[in-house]
């Protein structure tokens, strides 16, 4: 896929994060730039999270909140430990 391609499937997504996310964020990041020499962009962190549930098959199917799709996603991870 062309650069131009890419850009043009891309869209900007605006968020609202309290303090502990912002936090988190810059750790995970800066974990993996000591560990990798990568640090990895907020972008890239969402990216990774957003392929992951894609991939885990979750959808919106019963989610009526943040804490039931943050339970959602537990109970995959823990399948996927189990695989």
């Amino acid at each position: 896929m062309s650069k131009i391609e890419r850009q043009i499937m891309a869209h900007r997504v605006i968020t609202m994060l309290g303090r502990r996310e912002i936090d988190f964020l810059d750790k995970l990041g800066k974990d993996a730039l000591f560990s990798t020499g990568h640090k990895l962009s907020y972008n890239e962190i969402l990216r990774g999270l957003i392929d992951y549930a894609m991939e885990a098959g979750i959808s919106g199917d019963d989610i009526d909140s943040p804490d039931t799709l943050k339970m959602k996603l537990i109970e995959q991870a823990g399948k996927s430990k189990g695989s």
